[in-house]
């Protein structure tokens, strides 16, 4: 139970009462109480006087304050049911996005921050760095292009990549609310149907599925290509080669050629694996179509793998992943992931009870934007007892919700003028089938490791302990951000673990009791926490076609990679870019799919590269090898080791990106870090 202190957080939640027209009034007065702390400065300070003290610190606070409030203002676009609320918070990040740009190209506020740049001031190294990105940010926004025809078409460019970003995500959610008829019959053997190319039997209906899912957004395939022409031209007007090589620079890889060779690398040591197991897996389909009277024509295609993949693993590896998935209701698995991270990193999570978020909430305030959202006040649970921040964590699907699991900061943390914290909220999103007395939410186990990994995502958020907002939690280097994610994940293969966190869903109630044994078919309660030999089934299997699933990754990586690094503007005018899509898909995985290069375009749904990814969606396999390296090295030999875990919380998460990345891995690790973890589980497929 929680202490009376623990009952009281120093710092009340926000409240999400938002209307359509109350969105837009907020962040349209935000962005002017900003726009005046900006002329201030340049009112009272000249770039002779200018100092870190008058000019960058001035300006960290109006970026502090303005974070405060416009992180929930435009996370209603991700999570509301409203359709007018979505488009106003939509509406509100084109508004933020355009603040950004008109700040970022002021002439007036770059003469003091260059002059403060120039001084060399002997400054912290938090401070240091915020005074290094604010320059740099100046310089790759045009502000060392001269004024006139140059600078003004990059200030276009911007404003129309601004705009095609929102358009793309609105055309995105509106096209994964569509849908596509099929008779009863050809759905034969799906358990519900949001895993029709998992469990239809029918070829044509996964493949229908399938080519239909690649062609759901056709009105993003302009929108594709204007974006990666106008950053490719925005680039060229900064003097760099490429997209990419802008992008990259202030990443942990650097530069492109880095990149690409990682890339490259990978894929020879994967290429053989991955022939190896579509053999076995062509070996699968044969028998499978043979014991129903099909003939087999000896190919393997892309709407194939999810279903033969799951055969796989249940016939040859007993991994049933229904059966798995009755060992993992969500709430208790919930409660066992928290208490994985209080016992690890030394947290208390106290969850509000409705009642307490009445008493909470003012007349007319709402502390959460859906009433299935879970709430937890987050306390450190040694040393002061300390508050940390919020914790939301909203899992069940609605429509027009973000269609993929994701964690949001809400509040950024940050020392504020009064030299008081001001402590962070975070969200956890997801979309899972809502359970009720009857029937439960199982999860499979794929969907306990992403919910670990997104839960790395939050903890990271939740214990950042920065000066500046601008390096709270995961805004680290894009290329080491995933790294505290993917580590997390590994407590889910861990026998241990995966033992205390299981607990069979007819133990939690006599309606779940009952509804198992409706269809337990007089068999025996199973026991209550997952039997040791289903552990290591789900072990044995951990590798199974891991090759074929790191492919598709690097297909996504390259194909980052090629529209954004051309070898000039002429190039990625003439690319066809649904066809390279398809073209890199075909060479890069060794399975069959449609003839041709124009059946789909896979692109206008690829949103990572339309948000934060471009140029960095190889971040995903190179922060991969960070996490394998501290996992294996710090945690493999004892996954539970509190004090590892406290030291990893204090010098790796709670520096978010106040450091290098490479430098808070040497910290941690006595070392600079290794690929050979990395390869070594590589080689285990």
């Amino acid at each position: 139970m929680a202490s009376p202190k623990q009952r009281n957080p120093p710092q009340q939640p926000p409240t999400f009462t938002a209307t359509p027209v109350s969105i837009t009034q907020d962040t349209k007065y935000l962005i002017e109480r900003a726009r005046e702390g900006q002329h201030q400065i340049k009112r009272n300070v000249q770039p002779n006087t200018a100092t870190f003290i008058n000019v960058i610190l001035p300006l960290a606070h109006i970026d502090n304050a303005l974070a405060t409030k416009s992180h929930i203002l435009v996370f209603h676009r991700a999570v509301s049911t409203n359709p007018e609320l979505r488009n106003a918070s939509i509406e509100a990040r084109n508004l933020l996005d355009n603040y950004n740009m008109e700040t970022m190209m002021d002439d007036g506020l770059f003469a003091l921050v260059d002059a403060v740049f120039r001084k060399n001031e002997d400054l912290d190294l938090e401070s240091y760095r915020l005074l290094r990105k604010l320059y740099m940010g100046y310089v790759r926004y045009g502000l060392r292009l001269s004024a006139g025809c140059q600078r003004d078409r990059f200030r276009e460019i911007q404003s129309r990549l601004s705009w095609i970003k929102a358009e793309f995500q609105r055309n995105l959610v509106e096209a994964n609310s569509a849908g596509i008829w099929f008779t009863a019959g050809e759905l034969d053997g799906l358990p519900d149907l949001f895993q029709t190319l998992r469990y239809a039997k029918h070829s044509e209906t996964r493949r229908r599925i399938y080519i239909a899912n690649e062609n759901k957004c056709g009105q993003n395939v302009s929108l594709f290509k204007e974006a990666i022409l106008l950053r490719d031209e925005a680039a060229r007007l900064l003097g760099y080669p490429s997209h990419a090589a802008l992008r990259i620079e202030d990443k942990m890889a650097k530069c492109p050629e880095t990149v690409n060779s990682f890339l490259s690398d990978l894929q020879a040591r994967l290429r053989e694996n991955g022939k190896r197991e579509v053999e076995k897996l062509k070996q699968l389909k044969e028998a499978d179509l043979e014991s129903r009277g099909e003939s087999f024509d000896g190919r393997y295609f892309l709407w194939d793998h999810q279903y033969y993949h799951r055969m796989m693993l249940e016939k040859l590896y007993s991994v049933n992943q229904r059966k798995i998935a009755e060992y993992f209701p969500l709430q208790s698995t919930i409660t066992g992931m928290l208490r994985i991270c209080e016992t690890l990193f030394g947290l208390f999570f106290s969850e509000f009870t409705r009642d307490e978020r009445t008493k909470l909430a003012t007349p007319g305030d709402a502390l959460v934007w859906h009433e299935d959202v879970q709430v937890f006040s987050v306390w450190n649970a040694d040393e002061d007892d300390g508050f940390v921040g919020y914790f939301y964590m909203d899992l069940f699907l609605r429509e027009g919700k973000y269609a993929n699991a994701a964690n949001f900061n809400l509040i950024p943390g940050f020392i504020q003028e009064n030299g008081t914290r001001r402590y962070p909220a975070t969200a956890l999103v997801y979309n899972l089938s809502k359970p009720n007395s009857e029937t439960p939410c199982l999860l499979k186990h794929d969907e306990v490791v992403t919910l670990f990994h997104e839960l790395g995502h939050a903890i990271h958020d939740l214990v950042s302990k920065t000066t500046y907002s601008h390096f709270h939690g995961t805004e680290t280097e894009v290329d080491f951000g995933e790294a505290p994610s993917q580590m997390l994940e590994n407590w889910c293969w861990t026998p241990s673990v995966l033992r205390s966190l299981s607990r069979h869903y007819s133990y939690l109630s006599s309606e779940y009791f009952d509804h198992w044994r409706e269809r337990a078919d007089r068999k025996p309660q199973p026991q209550e926490q997952m039997p040791d030999a289903m552990i290591e089934s789900l072990l044995r299997a951990k590798h199974i076609n891991s090759a074929l699933f790191h492919l598709r990754q690097l297909h996504f990586g390259i194909f980052d990679m090629v529209v954004h690094e051309p070898d000039d503007h002429h190039a990625i005018e003439e690319l066809d870019i649904s066809a390279k899509y398809n073209n890199l898909l075909a060479k890069i995985l060794p399975m069959d799919g449609p003839e041709g290069d124009d059946w789909g375009h896979g692109q206008t749904r690829f949103q990572h590269l339309l948000g934060e990814y471009d140029a960095g969606y190889y971040s995903y396999l190179f922060s991969k090898v960070y996490s394998t390296d501290m996992f294996y090295t710090v945690f493999r030999a004892s996954p539970m080791n509190y004090l590892e875990g406290r030291r990893y919380r204090y010098t790796v998460l709670e520096k978010g990106g106040s450091r290098d990345g490479m430098n808070i891995l040497t910290d941690f690790l006595g070392r600079e870090p290794q690929t050979d973890a990395f390869y070594k589980e590589l080689c285990q497929a």
